[in-house]
């Protein structure tokens, strides 16, 4: 039976997150009558989290590992396990166990009862730090100045859409942070709902002020760019089929 749902979850050093994330995910679908998987892809992680991969590979089909030879960073991650599947419809979210998977089958399910395209989680009573609710209110300011569209919580991972929307959306480095403003701006249909958000339990988290505020702050003058010069499909008529 051909995939019809991929679930990618990037990875790097969450060994003591994989096993109870697989079975929260195991049991979160185990009423979805579609083929599902879930693409773990690990980041050249300096721990154990490749072998604890492997091992819920082994114990169900449906769990797929990927790993990098090198550490290339979250969107990289992401872009490696939606190009190595095949799924019309994919989702995302991190591997640190702070995105809810509950919530997926009802954003999968907003895909096609409200014919969207593209379902985004906005994280409500956000369990993180000070810094991290500051950092993110900063950016979503400077989005809407910049980009002129107004998400509120481009960060959160937690994500359903076609993979048809990804036609037109190259990928790099900190394309994650940006991809439910580039699928809008290429004029599909989206929408961000709010999602449950938990405490971390295990691990630590790979950002600080600069690789997630600077950096993405920095990547906005590239994506102002690329939308002012995208090229957006134009009505026409074929002279063969119109008798012209």
């Amino acid at each position: 039976m051909p995939v019809e749902i991929s679930i990618v979850v990037p990875m790097y050093n969450e060994s003591a997150n994989v096993a109870p994330l697989v079975t929260e995910m195991v049991r979160i679908f185990a009423g979805e009558t579609r083929a599902w998987e879930l693409v773990l892809v690990d980041d050249a992680s300096t721990d154990s989290t490749w072998q604890e991969i492997l091992k819920a590979q082994a114990g169900d089909a449906r769990v797929r590992g990927l790993r990098h030879q090198n550490n290339r960073g979250q969107s990289a991650s992401v872009w490696t396990g939606i190009t190595s599947s095949n799924s019309p419809v994919i989702c995302t979210l991190d591997g640190d166990l702070q995105n809810d998977p509950a919530e997926l089958p009802r954003m999968i399910v907003l895909l096609d009862q409200d014919t969207l395209d593209f379902v985004s989680g906005r994280r409500t009573q956000r369990q993180d730090s000070v810094v991290r609710k500051f950092s993110s209110a900063v950016a979503r300011t400077a989005r809407l100045w910049v980009l002129g569209h107004d998400f509120a919580d481009t960060g959160c991972a937690l994500r359903a859409f076609r993979r048809s929307v990804l036609q037109g959306v190259f990928p790099f480095n900190g394309v994650h942070r940006f991809l439910p403003i580039l699928v809008a701006g290429n004029g599909h249909r989206c929408r961000e709902i709010p999602v449950n958000h938990r405490p971390r339990v295990a691990g630590v988290s790979k950002y600080g002020v600069w690789n997630r505020l600077g950096r993405g702050l920095f990547d906005l003058i590239g994506v102002r760019w690329c939308l002012s010069r995208r090229l957006l499909p134009e009505k026409t008529t074929d002279s063969r089929s119109s008798g012209e």
